[in-house]
């Protein structure tokens, strides 16, 4: 019973602390007190409901312990007495703990400006996701800091130093309008996917992918979605992240080493999440035809649906996601855009059309990553040009710091190596 008590308290926490903490931010105008308010009330559920019984609406009782801690906390520093007797009005009318449904302020505009607040442009893309996972995912520093493979300390001292910045800044509790909603939304989005993709394909250690970061990104993404239902990119990166996360299952072998696509058990992909994401990719469309602009993650989850719905790898039409990835490429240029390009146009219009692409970019492009020279390593094989294919797949080896990766590369490039010796046939 203690056990089903302590789970029900953390899925509540993983629930509610987003909304708990973007109502409390926005009543006290002080994130870090928010935060503490909305800890009290978890240790406070840890206390009494093993004792007392799960309440009949967890949430509002998390919400009312919360904002009456606020009420105590302003009382103790006598000052700030109007917004006491605000938090106090509100308490009176929806704080009876006798019918619990009435106790939750249920307003999602306080959850998105929490959103909207964690990623804020004044913070780096390291502090926006780790105060995004902590705020708006509700993980602990010791969850987030095994999730990005960094020490508890370090991930700490990041979300401390992300929100001395907001308090030194003086930023604005309220929701972004107009172009500054836009762009704010367009560095939401990007934290997302960037959580997401650091579980998808760990940039280091020893496991090919982190599920719980995955798992959370996509969390986040339905959640937005929910939110700001109006635009077409939000959609297009909820799909675009259930359309990839289908596959992860199919990744790994047993013995946790990677699975290349072409080479992956169809069968074993998640139908729920490619149902969901097709799903998703469908609402982008209606609003698309509606006149809302369509952008890069939309377009991905568009070349993420090709893979989804061919039975087997040899019926991928590399065509369309070659098409697809010029569009992209105009939409949202970058190297990176470039060298999947490349990889389309390899398996659509053979090896050299995918070299070709390559060769244009410039030489300082991902320079000290692995994935160029992965890429021009499998262009090289299929083009026969094995002697080079190694060497490139050592480069990449080299530069990847995840040692399934690295395991990975140095594989294909002894492939490569024993094809050479390989006697010709015929």
């Amino acid at each position: 019973m203690a056990q089903t008590t302590r789970e029900t308290i953390t899925a509540t926490w993983r629930d509610e602390s987003a909304r708990l903490v973007g109502a409390l931010a926005r009543m006290t105008r002080d994130l870090d007190l928010a935060e503490d308010l909305a800890q009290d009330a978890l240790v406070s559920a840890l206390e009494s409901w093993p004792a007392q019984g799960i309440p009949d609406n967890p949430g509002a009782w998390l919400m009312t312990v919360a904002k009456r801690r606020a009420v105590d906390s302003f009382r103790r520093a006598d000052k700030l007495r109007r917004r006491t007797e605000e938090l106090g009005h509100g308490l009176r009318e929806e704080d009876s703990m006798s019918d619990p449904t009435t106790q939750v302020d249920f307003i999602e505009d306080d959850v998105l400006r929490l959103i909207f607040l964690s990623c804020h442009p004044k913070l780096t893309a390291e502090s926006r996701a780790a105060l995004t996972l902590r705020l708006v995912g509700g993980l602990t520093t010791a969850e987030i800091a095994r999730g990005f493979l960094v020490g508890e300390t370090a991930v700490g001292q990041r979300i401390s130093r992300a929100k001395k910045t907001l308090s030194e800044a003086g930023v604005d509790f309220e929701l972004p309008t107009g172009a500054e909603r836009t762009e704010r939304l367009d560095d939401v989005l990007a934290v997302v996917y960037l959580i997401f993709n650091e579980g998808y394909t760990a940039t280091a250690g020893s496991n090919w992918m982190r599920p719980e970061l995955t798992n959370e990104a996509i969390r986040l993404a339905r959640m937005l979605a929910e939110l700001v239902p109006d635009e077409p990119e939000v959609h297009g990166l909820q799909a675009l992240l259930e359309l990839q996360a289908s596959r992860a299952s199919a990744r790994v072998d047993a013995a946790g080493a990677p699975v290349l696509l072409d080479d992956q058990d169809r069968s074993r992909w998640d139908e729920l999440l490619i149902r969901r994401g097709l799903a998703a990719l469908h609402r982008a469309e209606g609003l698309a035809v509606r006149g809302k602009p369509v952008g890069r993650y939309y377009l991905q989850a568009a070349i993420a649906s090709q893979h989804a719905c061919a039975s087997e790898a040899a019926t991928t039409d590399w065509s369309a996601i070659a098409r697809l990835y010029d569009v992209l490429a105009e939409a949202a240029p970058g190297p990176i855009v470039e060298v999947n390009r490349a990889v389309a146009h390899g398996r659509a219009f053979g090896a050299d059309s995918g070299l070709a692409i390559l060769e244009r970019l410039p030489g300082s492009a991902l320079a000290g990553s692995h994935l160029l020279p992965s890429v021009r390593a499998d262009l090289l094989v299929r083009a026969g040009r094995h002697v080079e294919a190694a060497s490139a797949f050592r480069e990449a080896a080299s530069l990847t710091s995840n040692d399934r990766e690295q395991s990975l590369l140095l594989g294909r490039a002894a492939d490569a190596e024993h094809a050479v010796a390989l006697p010709p046939q015929g």
